[in-house]
């Protein structure tokens, strides 16, 4: 199973600045614990989200070593793109997609179909610079703002990322509204339907329900669970501060109960929990 740990998306809503030294001592742990991809900051406007202003010069002191992660930028227009595919520490492309087009709108000024046109035009970039797109479809599992959902609109954003030939593909609960039921029937006809498309998970949840959102994920055929140490970060319009990210750590002990393989190294991963504890 691969583990796709989270920082940027658990620091990225802080409201005090969290100092450029602090990120690159947390960022070195993480790469010591054996996670597939580290999210590790965007190319975002710094008016939008100061907390990541910095991210370039983070990634030119990431150690590498004999670590076998790669680095994840989420972007979310083309010149961010640009900038992103420039640094060779980067691995991975990360946009944010929306099923809501209000929230498309919010997240990155742009409508649904504009989003797409971005998404091609970045897919190009990667192609040319040798990354590798993920494309997280946000609010796919229902919006507050009554804009339209049901689980065959996921199928047809799914369809139409298939036809630009993306890889990678996170379904993100933004608001964490997702049932277990609903992740069963999503993951298990997305992955029967797409076989050349790499299903992820990328839910913000209350801790109480977490467990079975994460067992019914595991058990519907995802591939790549996105996590952030002790739960940090969320959507602010979750209106629940318990309503995070799914703790990495609780992912872990539920892998370990049903005798699944993640190859991380435990002491290390307890290392970086105590880095965390200092900084958050």
């Amino acid at each position: 199973m691969k583990i796709i740990e989270c920082p940027r998306d658990a620091m990225q809503g802080m409201e005090k600045f969290i100092a450029t030294e602090d990120k690159i001592r947390y960022l070195n742990q993480l790469m010591k614990v054996g996670f597939d991809t580290i999210d590790a900051g965007s190319f975002v406007s710094a008016k939008a989200i100061p907390q990541m202003r910095d991210t370039a010069e983070v990634l030119d002191k990431i150690e590498f070593g004999n670590s076998k992660s790669k680095l994840l930028a989420i972007v979310a227009n083309v010149r961010g793109a640009e900038e992103a595919s420039g640094h060779a520490a980067v691995s991975y492309l990360g946009f944010p997609l929306s099923l809501s087009e209000t929230f498309q709108q919010r997240n990155t000024n742009k409508s649904i179909a504009e989003a797409l046109d971005t998404l091609n035009n970045i897919q190009e970039i990667c192609v040319t610079t040798g990354k590798t797109l993920v494309t997280y479809i946000g609010m796919g599992f229902g919006n507050p703002y009554k804009d339209p959902y049901d689980v065959a609109l996921v199928g047809k954003f799914v369809d139409i990322l298939s036809t630009l030939e993306v890889t990678i593909i996170s379904l993100a609960d933004t608001i964490g509204v997702s049932k277990p039921d609903q992740i069963k029937y999503l993951l298990t006809h997305l992955t029967k339907d797409f076989p050349s498309i790499e299903f992820g998970i990328h839910l913000h949840s209350n801790p109480v329900t977490a467990i079975e959102k994460i067992a019914a994920a595991v058990e519907s055929g995802c591939q790549r669970f996105d996590g952030a140490i002790k739960g940090f970060g969320g959507c602010p319009m979750a209106e629940d501060e318990l309503v995070g990210n799914l703790a990495t750590e609780t992912i872990l002990s539920y892998l370990d109960s049903k005798g699944i393989e993640t190859g991380l190294d435990g002491e290390e991963f307890v290392k970086a929990m105590a880095v965390a504890g200092e900084i958050f």
